[in-house]
């Protein structure tokens, strides 16, 4: 039966996935936001309707509503659903539902969930199983961050936020690292750590894990199967031989159990992707795809959106846009940058994400800027959390331990800061999680328009 569905929040990465899906299925999907995101237009370029702002009218007539982890139970829609007897579902409770008809395969981590999600996902695509799957960014060769597919497989990225993950009970489950992350959700390591571990316990069949993580290769569950992975010798999966390529990523030689099965080529820079790149083959291995197939199919792979994404070029200057938010996935990112642009003077363009997190994993922030020639800190997007009076940008820019550490608030002047400074050769690399990626899209009209850019910015 056609059910009437509506997303409060669903311009979010997690909640628009789950839409797709449910449009794909047939239901008939509305959704609200207070803005239009990337993926609230691909959703509605896919014939959902998507209200702006959040208004009771927009209720009657749902037969289910599902919120974001970010919507208060306040929020006028969810009060109107109550009153009206509509079921209200938190992404959690819904995953059961969404996965329950599928072998589901989740991927969990600290960082990397989306490139290795998505890779796994097209692998299976390419080898014609046609799988469902949601991910938390939109994915150029698939033009969707959320599928239903017509397959028996089901991959999903496995969200620790808000214990999100703990709504799945999968039949594979990757996990590419685990680090300290969410003091909102995990006021101690210890809480992180258990959240994971009960996933683990979850799990009904094998355990997919990079053991180079050490917080990762402390993951163990009884009676499960389990694979190993990363740039170690212990590991089941491992790489040799490894470079960049003209792509712009990496090559390397694949050995599985010691056997070299071959050479390796991806689009995705980076020795943190050679890692995730492993974990989605051994999944792949695992579901019985020759490695022929694996390994064509990744060649083919162009990766998420905002996972180093080059936005464009202007006047010899490249601009980059990468998630990275948490002081591990800016030391990847930067570090990938020196590697694919050795000669190029880097700025870095970095947008704190939670005042939380920012307090939390402050030592580590303060030296993860190393690869970078020029540190551009902008002011605080606090996402769900009000300031709170001590932790702002210009805060963390004078604990940065870097040689040139500037802050600028307003992206408009802090684009044309860029124009003014940059040269033939720079790479600029915006940090984001929030919106500060608008930084580089300014940036390169100004390129492009000059000094009638400029004026028009």
């Amino acid at each position: 039966m056609r059910r009437r569905v509506h997303f409060v929040g669903i311009g979010g990465a997690g909640l628009s996935a789950i839409a797709h899906v449910l449009h794909d299925r047939g239901d008939h999907v509305t959704g609200s936001d207070q803005a239009m995101s990337a993926y609230a237009r691909a959703l509605e370029a896919a014939g959902v309707q998507i209200f702006l702002g959040h208004d009771n009218r927009y209720i009657p007539g749902a037969d289910l509503v599902i919120a974001s982890s970010a919507i208060p139970e306040s929020n006028v829609e969810l009060v109107a659903a109550r009153q009206l007897g509509i079921p209200v579902l938190r992404r959690k409770t819904f995953l059961m539902e969404l996965t329950a008809d599928y072998e589901t395969i989740a991927v969990a981590g600290t960082h990397g969930k989306t490139t290795t999600t998505g890779l796994i996902a097209w692998i299976l695509d390419q080898a014609g199983m046609d799988p469902g799957f949601i991910v938390g960014g939109l994915l150029g060769d698939f033009g969707a961050n959320g599928k239903a597919g017509s397959g028996k497989y089901f991959v999903i990225e496995a969200d620790e936020y808000d214990r999100a993950f703990l709504g799945l009970h999968p039949k594979i489950a990757l996990v590419t690292n685990m680090e300290y992350d969410h003091p909102d959700c995990y006021p101690t390591e210890h809480e992180l750590f258990e959240a994971f571990t009960q996933f683990i316990n979850q799990v009904k069949d094998t355990f997919v894990v990079c053991v180079t993580n050490p917080g990762a290769a402390a993951l163990h569950a009884e009676g499960l199967k389990r694979i190993t992975y990363g740039i170690d010798s212990i590991a089941d999966w491992r790489a040799e031989e490894i470079r960049p390529n003209p792509a712009g990523g990496m090559d390397f030689l694949a050995i599985r159990h010691g056997e070299l099965l071959g050479l390796v080529r991806t689009r995705l820079p980076g020795m943190h992707n050679v890692e995730n790149t492993l974990g989605a083959m051994a999944v792949a291995d695992e579901l019985g795809i020759p490695f022929t197939q694996i390994r064509q199919a990744i060649t083919g792979y162009h990766g998420a959106g905002q996972r180093f994404e080059i936005l464009g070029e202007g006047k010899g200057v490249t601009v980059v846009d990468d998630y990275a938010h948490h002081p591990t996935e800016i030391r990847a990112t930067l570090s990938t940058a020196r590697l694919r642009f050795p000669e190029a003077q880097i700025w870095a363009v970095f947008q704190p994400h939670t005042y939380s997190r920012i307090r939390a994993l402050l030592a580590a922030y303060i030296t993860a800027f190393h690869d970078a020639d020029h540190v551009i800190i902008t002011q605080v997007f606090g996402a769900r959390e009000q300031p709170d009076g001590v932790i702002t940008g210009e805060y963390l820019s004078k604990q940065i331990n870097h040689p040139d550490v500037k802050h600028m608030e307003d992206f408009t002047i802090l684009a044309k800061h860029l124009y003014e400074q940059v040269k033939p050769g720079d790479v600029v690399v915006t940090l984001s999680a929030g919106d500060a990626n608008e930084v580089g899209k300014l940036l390169l009209e100004l390129l492009e328009g000059g000094e009638k850019g400029l004026s028009d910015v």
